[in-house]
């Protein structure tokens, strides 16, 4: 997160409270966290503060586009406050770890549909699949001890 929390969320018409600054800094400490880690993470900065709240800041913030909630398939909603481009995702399969893979081919929407339909297509989104190197190297030495 680049500007204070509080600015951002004066920008995007919304009301400056602790919770939705320590979501902000929670979501920005903890990129692809999930709504309960975000909580969690909340809850260590500022105290008490029920999981509702959390979730209710987190939806606010996503419909101000000030963070973003993916979900990969069978997997939780996660949150992450790189917004500002049409980047991608690679997740493992076996430890369920996200990261950010940037687009393509370019500027947003970083892919060409093969038929648009008449939409305005301004993103494109991908989501990649495979095995982090931590989970490949366990999975192959657990295949050489057998």
């Amino acid at each position: 997160m680049s500007r204070e929390p509080a600015d951002l969320l004066r920008e995007h018409g919304l009301q400056v409270t602790a919770q939705r600054i320590a979501v902000l800094q929670a979501v920005s400490a903890r990129p692809h966290g999930t709504a309960d880690e975000i909580s969690d993470e909340v809850r260590s900065a500022i105290g008490s503060i029920s999981r509702q709240a959390v979730y209710d800041s987190l939806a606010t913030l996503a419909a101000k586009h000030l963070i973003r909630r993916i979900q990969p398939a069978g997997s939780a909603a996660r949150f992450e406050d790189r917004v500002a481009d049409n980047h991608h995702h690679l997740v493992c399969r076996t430890c369920n770890e996200v990261v950010d893979v940037d687009c393509a081919t370019g500027s947003a929407p970083c892919l060409t549909a093969s038929d648009d339909h008449g939409y305005d297509i301004d993103e494109a989104e991908v989501v990649y699949w495979g095995q982090c190197r931590d989970c490949a190297e366990a999975d192959h030495k657990s295949n050489r001890d057998d």
